[in-house]
C-alpha cells in the first residue's frame, strides 16, 4: 500500500504544480508585447558550484530587455532553490556557475515538472559546468538528450539575428560556441549555451573588461533567449 499512497501524493503534487504555474502563466502572459511584471529568478544549487557568479548578469539583461524589447520584467531576479516550489512562479529560469552541480531526487522531480508545466531553464556554462551539469539532467530526463540547435534555429532570428548562430564571448579552450536544447514534444524545454560564456558579456562591463560590441553582442543574444521564451 505504501508504494501506491506515495504515487497518489508524487500525482497530485504534480497537478498542483500544474495549476500554480498555469495560473502564473495567465497573469504573466505568453506574449512578450503582453508582460506586465513578470519575474525571472536564478538558480541556487548544491554540490558546492557557484550558482552565484555573473551577479550583475542579469540585471543587466533585464534591463537592455526592458528597453530594446518593450518588456516589462521585475528588474530585480530572485534567488530560489532549484527545489523549491517557488520555480513554479517564474516562466523563465537561470542556472550558471563553473563548479559542480548535484541534483536530489526531489531537485530533479521539482525541475521536471516544472519544465513538463511550462517553464523554460537556462543554462549557461561558466566554464566548468559542463560535465556535472550533463550528469545532472539524465536525473530530471534520463530518456531525452541534448539537441544542438543549428544556426537557423528560431532562438537565432529574433529581434536579432545570428547568422552563425549561438556567439563566442569569452575565449577559454578554443572550442566553437554550441547551443543546446531540450525538447518536450515541440517545445524547447531547456536552453544550454556552452563555450560562450554568455554571463560574462552581461555582467557590468568593469567587471570583465569587454568590448562595448561584444557586451553589446551577448545583450542581444540573451534578448533573443528572453524574445523566444514569451514568444514560443
Amino acid at each position: 500500500m505504501k508504494p501506491e499512497k506515495n504515487n497518489f501524493i508524487t500525482r497530485k503534487t504534480k497537478q498542483l504544480h500544474l495549476i500554480l504555474l498555469f495560473l502564473n502563466i495567465i497573469v504573466a502572459g505568453t506574449a512578450i508585447a503582453q508582460t506586465s511584471g513578470v519575474k525571472v529568478a536564478l538558480l541556487k544549487y548544491g554540490g558546492g558550484g557557484d550558482w552565484y557568479s555573473d551577479p550583475t548578469a542579469l540585471p543587466n539583461l533585464i534591463e537592455y530587455c526592458n528597453k530594446n524589447l518593450k518588456t516589462n520584467i521585475h528588474p530585480e531576479p530572485s534567488t530560489i532553490d532549484i527545489g523549491s516550489p517557488e520555480i513554479f512562479n517564474f516562466p523563465f529560469v537561470h542556472l550558471t556557475g563553473h563548479g559542480n552541480i548535484v541534483l536530489s531526487e526531489s531537485d530533479a522531480l521539482n525541475l521536471r515538472t516544472y519544465l513538463e508545466s511550462g517553464g523554460f531553464l537556462h543554462v549557461d556554462d561558466n566554464y566548468g559546468l559542463d560535465e556535472s551539469f550533463k550528469r545532472e539532467i539524465k536525473k530530471v530526463f534520463p530518456e531525452k538528450e541534448l539537441i544542438e540547435l543549428p544556426p537557423g534555429h528560431n532562438i537565432f532570428n529574433q529581434k536579432y539575428k545570428f547568422s552563425e548562430g549561438l556567439p563566442k564571448i569569452h575565449e577559454h579552450d578554443n572550442k566553437p560556441p554550441q547551443a543546446f536544447g531540450m525538447f518536450i514534444e515541440d517545445r524547447m524545454v531547456l536552453l544550454y549555451t556552452y563555450e560562450s560564456d554568455l554571463g560574462d558579456g552581461w555582467e557590468d562591463e568593469a567587471v570583465h573588461n569587454n568590448p562595448a560590441e561584444i557586451r553589446d553582442i551577448a545583450l542581444k543574444m540573451g534578448a533573443n533567449i528572453i524574445s523566444f521564451v514569451f514568444n514560443q
